[in-house]
């Protein structure tokens, strides 16, 4: 299979915000504990923090993590997680159907960012709760004055803000299972009352209205454009949810869902800009794809109600999940000019890339290796290609190229990253490239992540899918020529 791509130097999409390889922790499962958190462990620190998981975190150079939900902020009284840990209420938790021991809240995440080089995005519960409650979180956590709640955070021993800069303005408040759901009506009317009371609090926050939460709701279209009716003048970004899986075991069809993703996306960017022209506005909304990930593995995995952190939703992720996560990642990058923050959902256990045993070991996912390359390589100017390869029908995304690609200059180190997934399940891909306006370039390193076995998966005991670097011919050259071996994907460096 042969397939052709122009580079070219001055045809720019736009320049990558980094907070689009952000991530997410809920209080879900072991994603806090047992998860970030687990006090007994041989390699917690003095917060009760696991240092192995810090490890990975900061390997992938994660730059936002949203929390702390999800569907259990929006039953979420966010006072339990502050101040003394040993006065803290032990709570029923209705999303999930737990117990929540509230050992873990504000107080220690912001400390678990700072740890981990991450910025905190704070969700605020807009299902039993509203705008003065949030208005309340947001003057404990920025305001610095002699108030009631700044207050109270400094009596809980931090004098200095912690000047969390993005917060959500609820969950998935479209959704029937939502605690508090309401109608676009409700939810526009109340973001709209909370954002402008927010911003009155501390002006220099970003604030993200709840979009709806996959493409598929009955609802979406009219959710939008009903919310961004009264949200738009006073909020930055709107958000997008969407989760895919492969229940059907239909190869093509699910690693070309990122197509489907890509559709989603420029849908909502449509839908921002109608309201943009109906209000004359000269503001463009952004998008925050605050949720994504492949997540089927787990679906209908059954627990008592009531316990403390049960393994939810821990997916066990196999290669062509990796597959599509990488497709997926190139999708946003490749909409960096509407998509300035997305989060992996999520970090650790619940859906994840990264895994744990309680009081053991700590590993890496399939999924872990795409998105550590594109958080640590996808950062710069993305180019707009023009590119020539086979396509193939697929049930959900209709018409799928067999070659996904994204394609990153970093002017400053005179660098060229092209990420790509040759899709064929059977078939080398031979692909040309031709660079335009950048001279000679050369092939300085290829990156590939390829298991002839598609349902390969990664344990605490053997990794089976793993990068590996391969040879490259550094001959010089506007035309260049790689091989992309059968369903791999792949990070090509050139330098000019």
């Amino acid at each position: 299979m042969k397939a052709e791509m122009v580079i070219h130097k001055d045809y720019e999409i736009g320049k990558i915000d980094k907070r689009i390889y952000g991530s997410f922790i809920e209080h879900l499962g072991r994603a806090v504990y047992s998860g970030i958190y687990e006090p007994g462990h041989e390699t917690a620190d003095e917060y009760g923090f696991r240092k192995d998981v810090l490890q990975l975190v900061r390997q992938l150079d994660v730059p936002i993590v949203r929390y702390p939900g999800g569907n259990f902020v929006s039953g979420y009284q966010w006072e339990d997680g502050t101040g003394d840990r040993s006065k803290r209420p032990r709570r029923t938790e209705c999303a999930w159907k737990t117990i929540e021991t509230n050992e873990v809240g504000i107080d220690e995440f912001q400390e678990w960012a700072k740890r981990a080089g991450t910025e905190v995005m704070m969700a605020v519960n807009l299902g039993t709760r509203g705008a003065q409650d949030a208005k309340n979180l947001l003057e404990y956590c920025n305001l610095s004055c002699d108030s009631e709640y700044a207050n109270r955070r400094k009596a809980n021993g931090f004098e200095t803000p912690f000047k969390i800069k993005t917060w959500c303005l609820g969950n998935e408040m479209d959704g029937p299972w939502q605690i508090g759901h309401k109608t676009a009506e409700e939810y526009g009317r109340l973001a709209e009352e909370t954002a402008k009371l927010m911003k009155l609090t501390d002006p220099s926050i970003e604030l993200v209205a709840c979009g709806s939460s996959h493409y598929n709701m009955p609802t979406f279209g009219e959710w939008e454009m009903t919310v961004l009716d009264h949200v738009y003048s006073h909020v930055d970004y709107v958000s997008l949810h969407q989760y895919y899986g492969n229940p059907k075991d239909q190869y093509e069809d699910f690693v070309g869902l990122s197509v489907h993703m890509d559709g989603f996306i420029k849908s909502v960017a449509a839908i921002c800009d109608a309201i943009k022209a109906k209000k004359h506005s000269d503001k463009t909304m952004y998008l925050s794809f605050d949720e994504w990930n492949v997540w089927y593995h787990s679906n209908g995995a059954k627990f008592d109600d009531w316990q403390v952190a049960p393994p939810q939703l821990e997916d066990i992720y196999n290669f062509e999940d990796a597959l599509l996560v990488g497709c997926m990642l190139m999708t946003l990058q490749n909409n960096c000019d509407r998509v300035k923050m997305a989060c992996m959902a999520q970090l650790v256990n619940v859906i994840a890339p990264i895994m744990t045993e309680k009081g053991g070991r700590a590993w890496a996912q399939t999924i872990f290796y795409p998105y550590l390359y594109a958080s640590l390589r996808g950062r710069g100017t993305v180019l707009k290609t023009i590119k020539h390869c086979p396509e193939y029908a697929a049930e959900r995304a209709k018409l799928v190229p067999y070659l996904e690609s994204s394609v990153i200059h970093d002017s400053e180190n005179r660098k060229i990253t092209v990420f790509a997934v040759n899709r064929a399940k059977a078939e080398d891909m031979e692909v040309t490239f031709s660079f335009e306006k950048f001279g000679d370039c050369v092939l300085t390193e290829h990156v590939q992540l390829y298991a002839d076995d598609l349902k390969a998966v990664n344990t605490a005991d053997c990794e089976a899918v793993s990068p590996r670097l391969l040879p490259v011919d550094a001959a010089p050259g506007a035309v260049q020529k790689v091989t992309l071996k059968q369903h791999s994907w792949n990070m090509l460096t050139y330098e000019y």
